[in-house]
């Protein structure tokens, strides 16, 4: 069974270069994308492949420079924000039963959550 675009999910090899991409907030080429990674540097050809995948799970999109040269920029068709809001619909709904009351006490009790988080976290519920 295909999956439609909403149900696609990044490995994190894939969300490695989503983020890269994220970060500059505008195209980049392969080689402007390894640049960016630490080192040991990742091979041309393995970012190649994963640039791949991630056009054809429609995560991006390749288009040709500007101004000629053979080189394809790569350019996120979704943001940051909206992947996480979808991964995280997608974790309450499947571990938590969809209730958010469920998932935030779960973070509450696992996590160690410092009295200026907290405080935080409440001001925050406190505006809506």
């Amino acid at each position: 069974m295909k999956q439609n675009n909403e149900e696609r999910q990044l490995t994190k090899a894939e969300m490695e270069i989503m983020n890269v991409l994220w970060d500059k907030a505008s195209g980049m080429t392969t080689h402007q994308i390894i640049d960016e990674y630490p080192e040991p540097k990742p091979a041309y050809t393995t970012i190649a492949t994963f640039l791949k995948i991630l056009t054809n799970k429609s995560f991006i999109r390749p288009h040709k420079q500007e101004g000629g040269g053979k080189a394809f920029v790569f350019t996120p068709l979704i943001s940051r924000e909206a992947y996480t809001n979808r991964v995280m619909k997608e974790v309450k709904s499947t571990f938590f039963a969809g209730s958010l009351k469920s998932m935030l006490s779960y973070f509450a009790k696992h996590e160690e959550v410092s009295e200026e988080d907290l405080q935080e976290i409440m001001e925050l519920i406190n505006s809506k």
